[in-house]
């Protein structure tokens, strides 16, 4: 299939899932597939509305950081009206959706870094961004984002090159996105499912992170911290063993491996 060839029905046609992936909404540019699928949740959109974007003119990753989104990656957010306990472990389960996506689509092995990037060979191939409306009791909505590097070259963009990594520079072809999509939204159907059900991810996820037993920098607001990843803590925060012995739990923060 070729690649350059992208629409609703090309995605949700044969597509084995229940909900998730089978209402699309497709762009060939938007400003954030993340605000326009908030939209849909505000309207109520059906659980697993997917919009698709070709190119994102205002792609955002966390801590506001801009998300580059050229034409051949893919810029997919997830509408999800998840129960206020799994909103801890919607990153972690589209994590790993990524991981075993990618797998299965290109027999690629992928590494989880806290707290939700995926890696090929140590640079960044996919990044996620969370965002939800809920209070302490109750969620009304959960976004999932996700970008996936899938057939950029990144010499074309050497201010990246060193950090980052597409699935076509690892194979060394093009890759299909809708093929990539529809594995995607399966294994991401799978674990939401098992989240749904009451089962617990948490030793799934912790068992692909190549950050723990690592010497690595947490930067948290102003402050950077050094030490040794140690563990991770029921809802998926970090455990930082300082240089001077102190355990710090960290619920959100940017990790540099040493």
């Amino acid at each position: 299939m070729p690649d350059d060839v992208m629409n609703k029905s090309l995605v949700t046609n044969g597509l084995n899932t229940r909900f998730i992936g089978q209402n699309v909404l497709y762009y060939p540019i938007t400003t954030s597939t993340n605000d326009i699928a908030r939209q849909q949740a505000h309207a109520k959109a059906p659980e697993g509305t997917a919009v698709i974007a070709e190119k994102q003119t205002s792609g955002r990753g966390r801590l506001k950081r801009e998300w580059v989104t050229p034409q051949g990656n893919i810029a997919v957010s997830v509408v999800l009206y998840p129960a206020r306990k799994d909103l801890h472990f919607l990153t972690m389960a589209a994590a790993l959706a990524v991981q075993y996506g990618i797998q299965k689509t290109t027999g690629l092995k992928c590494q989880l870094k806290w707290p939700n990037d995926v890696l090929i060979n140590g640079k960044k191939v996919c990044g996620i961004l969370l965002e939800s409306q809920a209070s302490a009791e109750s969620a009304e909505y959960a976004i999932v984002g996700i970008g996936i590097n899938v057939n950029m070259k990144l010499a074309d963009y050497p201010e990246i090159s060193a950090i980052a990594t597409s699935l076509a520079d690892e194979t060394g072809k093009e890759i299909s996105r809708v093929f990539l999509l529809q594995n995607l939204f399966v294994e991401m159907e799978k674990l939401y499912l098992r989240l749904k059900a009451g089962e617990s991810i948490l030793a799934e996820w912790r068992e692909h992170l190549v950050t723990l037993g690592r010497s690595i920098h947490v930067r948290s607001g102003d402050e950077v911290f050094e030490g040794i990843a140690e563990a991770v803590a029921g809802d998926g925060s970090l455990m930082l063993r300082c240089t001077d012995g102190r355990l710090i739990k960290f619920t959100a923060g940017d990790v540099t491996l040493r």
